[in-house]
């Protein structure tokens, strides 16, 4: 038996696989696939342009198949760090810092800017956003679908 302190809460049990929200860009659902090998999350987006004032605007992809299914977004730039893909090339990238919401849980987390054309996942949880949650690698989708956020009634 597992002490109680030990314990660890269903909420934060987590698949190889996850659906997340991204509600600071309006984003209410990206499969993202969890990874514990990459220290940074990143995302798929295209059309990436810097802006004055420390800022980057770009379309995050949302669909493997329908390229039009995307959504602008302009941000702060956290930092631009020089990341090592898998397939061994270094690049620079836009690392920026968003809110996440997977199941109940909601925390910032910095995502790298990527092209991730060839890949199913638009999006990777690398190591630093993972922080807490317990993975279970043979479940996927643990956490479901994200719930919508209910809109508040405006009281008269």
């Amino acid at each position: 038996m597992v002490p109680e302190t030990r314990r660890h809460a269903s909420e934060h049990i987590i698949g190889w696989r996850e659906y997340v929200s991204l509600p600071e860009w309006g984003i209410r659902r990206v499969e993202a696939k969890i990874d514990t090998g990459a220290r940074t999350s990143a995302i798929h987006v295209d059309r990436i342009v810097h802006l004055a004032g420390n800022r980057v605007k770009f379309d995050v992809v949302l669909s493997r198949t329908d390229k039009s299914k995307c959504v602008p977004v302009t941000a702060d730039i956290t930092r631009v760090t020089r990341v090592r893909s898998s397939t061994g090339h270094a690049q620079e990238r836009f690392v920026v810092t968003t809110q996440i919401r997977m199941g109940g849980l909601r925390r910032h987390i910095e995502l790298s800017l990527v092209r991730r054309e060839k890949m199913i996942c638009r999006m990777l949880l690398g190591r630093t956003a993972l922080n807490g949650f317990l993975i279970d690698v043979t479940r996927k989708h643990e956490q479901g679908l994200p719930r919508r956020v209910k809109k508040r009634k405006k009281s008269s």
